[in-house]
């Protein structure tokens, strides 16, 4: 698959999530077998990106290409120069944001609210596109509400506006995250543009990965939260799409490694204060179900030093490496 001039390594790609898919974290599933990390959400008013938060979300140093960078607001002339901005800090796609159910995000218009007005849409899309010389890319859910999926509609104005790739979260903005995700709009969307499609909501597995490609037709998937504490996920998806078997499960060793590694990083990234704290919900994620994890969790979110966060993480694993076993058996 192909994102404008950009071969993806795979059709497996880790989708933008605020407060989670920052430098550190694109960066381990890249690693780890995504052919694609899009950036979290960089809201398209400049005049906020003075902020600690703005800054970390503007910094890609290191990352491999395609840097994908998400960018979300209701004006398009706005969003135009945000797209501007945001390339010449070193974006290679740009992604516009009409996806988010969050209501800090919908009651500035922005967001999913946005697929309400089909002409807003379109010029915003418009603006964008012209605006720069690099891919642009559209995430999407499938509505506002039930009574209103208009995905389809959207998707042929997106394809006539330019945009080059299409994510579709198989919820409408009134579902939230539940219930179940569907995908029968998406399918109906592969139907009618020839752009790339990709499908979004509640791929957790190989086998699910398979499903959807199969009945949407799409040409790759979107992994949101199934990759929270569990960035081996598109390894496991990758092997199995290419073998029919599952396989590429870390061991318990590795999960070690990788959660001191991540950790690490965070604090590099973001200073021992912020660091500390961001570990703390990515820590959750990777402990949550396994044995003694839920305790762990609590007492490390009382730590005030990265040192002692680390240590502890360390003395988690080695203690529990004989339950671990246990349960594999």
């Amino acid at each position: 698959m192909h994102i404008g001039p950009y071969p993806l390594d795979n059709r497996l790609i880790l989708a933008p999530m605020a407060g989670v898919t920052d430098r550190p974290f694109r960066q381990l599933c890249r690693r780890l077998g995504a052919g694609l990390a899009v950036s979290e959400m960089v809201t398209a008013d400049s005049r906020l990106w003075h902020s600690r938060k703005s800054r970390s979300r503007l910094d890609h140093a290191g990352e491999d290409a395609p840097r994908s960078v998400q960018i979300a607001g209701a004006d398009p002339a706005m969003m135009a120069e945000a797209a501007r901005l945001n390339v010449a800090f070193g974006a290679q796609i740009i992604d516009v944001n009409m996806g988010c159910p969050a209501k800090k995000v919908c009651n500035r218009a922005a967001g999913s609210a946005l697929l309400r007005d089909e002409p807003l849409v379109r010029a915003i899309l418009e603006a964008v596109v012209d605006a720069v010389d690099v891919p642009v890319t559209l995430k999407i859910r499938t509505g506002w509400d039930a009574a209103h999926r208009n995905a389809p509609r959207i998707a042929e104005i997106a394809e006539a506006a330019g945009i080059q790739a299409l994510a579709v979260h198989g919820r409408t903005r009134a579902c939230g995250y539940g219930p179940t995700a569907e995908y029968d709009t998406i399918r109906r969307i592969k139907q009618v543009v020839a752009i790339p499609v990709i499908a979004n909501g509640d791929i957790d597995s190989g086998e699910k990965a398979k499903h959807v490609l199969e009945f949407t037709g799409a040409d790759a998937i979107m992994i949101g939260r199934g990759a929270q504490g569990n960035p081996w996920i598109f390894r496991e998806i990758a092997h199995y799409l290419d073998t029919g078997s599952r396989g590429g499960e870390p061991a318990w060793d590795e999960v070690c490694e990788t959660l001191l590694d991540h950790v690490q990083a965070l604090h590099a990234f973001y200073g021992e204060v912020a660091g500390l704290r961001i570990a703390r919900k990515h820590i959750g994620w990777y402990l949550k179900g396994r044995p003694g994890g839920e305790t762990t969790r609590q007492q490390i979110n009382r730590l005030d030093s990265a040192s002692e966060q680390l240590a502890l993480i360390a003395a988690y694993f080695e203690s529990h490496h004989n339950d671990n076993e246990t349960l594999a058996a």
